[in-house]
């Protein structure tokens, strides 16, 4: 029996990876130059299914989270499209002209934000006031109306870190934290995962928030610090895997379905 082209088993390119550096900030669009040169060279054909993150990940040698903004990129070219519970199928062939336009990734943006949302919520501890934590627990129970509503603009969360931005009482923090939201809105990668992350009912964990609140209520840089960067380290994780367990669960409603159908059959 002929294996389809996504089911062969494909070369290591470490090797060619390897000759861009170790640069992981960058890393992501060597990763998805390689792959639209796979597609141009024809290993793929419209319609084939592509081979899975993680497997892309161990054959060039590189983190989950490169190889998901680089299929991020190739979804936005529409070389690529994601199918819940059957996978990534190609659905477009690139021509020579096709390369990423490497916009904001979702990774870099949520790093910096770690490392500057963290030092922000470190600096505001110390200058916080009682008022602008009452306004924080506000904003929480809002995020938590949102969640409950499935309302996907997210505003109350952006305005609980706009809110402790302005907190440090440092315009230049406030404004840094201020073009991180809006790099978030306007690059067309971020847009994609947060829309398949509503898609697998990720939404702010307000339990995080909460912690984050009680931690500017101890008055102490470096327990709001840890707490920042706690919250910010479990999104990365959440949009990472949460779209993949949703192909899952789907892919086992499908299985459950189709075993009761032919069950049903075999009864009759």
């Amino acid at each position: 029996m002929s294996m389809s082209k996504s089911a062969q088993k494909l070369p290591l390119v470490h090797s060619e990876l390897g000759a861009f550096g170790t640069d992981e900030s960058r890393l992501y669009k060597r990763v998805a130059s390689a792959l639209i040169e796979e597609l141009q060279s024809g290993r793929f054909a419209i319609g084939d299914k592509m081979p899975a993150e993680r497997d892309l990940a161990v054959r060039m040698q590189v983190s989950r989270p490169v190889v998901r903004e680089a299929m991020l990129a190739l979804e936005v070219l529409g070389l690529i499209e994601v199918r819940l519970g059957a996978g990534t199928f190609v659905v477009r062939l690139p021509g020579e002209s096709d390369e990423p336009r490497f916009n904001v990734s979702p990774f870099e943006l949520l790093e910096a934000r770690l490392v500057f949302e963290g030092e922000a919520a470190a600096l505001a501890a110390v200058h916080i006031t009682d008022e602008e934590i009452a306004g924080l627990e506000q904003l929480v129970a809002a995020i938590q109306e949102q969640n409950a509503d499935q309302i996907a603009e997210e505003n109350a969360d952006m305005a609980f870190h706009m809110a402790i931005a302005r907190a440090t009482r440092n315009a230049a923090v406030e404004k840094t934290v201020e073009d991180l939201w809006l790099q978030r809105w306007s690059s067309p990668e971020c847009n994609l995962l947060l829309e398949q992350a509503r898609t697998a009912n990720v939404l702010p964990v307000v339990d995080e928030h909460t912690a984050i609140v009680e931690a500017l209520r101890s008055r102490k840089p470096q327990v709001a610090r840890m707490a920042m960067r706690a919250h910010l380290d479990a999104v990365i994780k959440h949009l990472l895997f949460a779209v993949e367990k949703k192909a899952l669960a789907e892919a086992r409603r499908s299985v459950d379905s189709q075993r009761q159908r032919f069950g049903s059959v075999a009864r009759i």
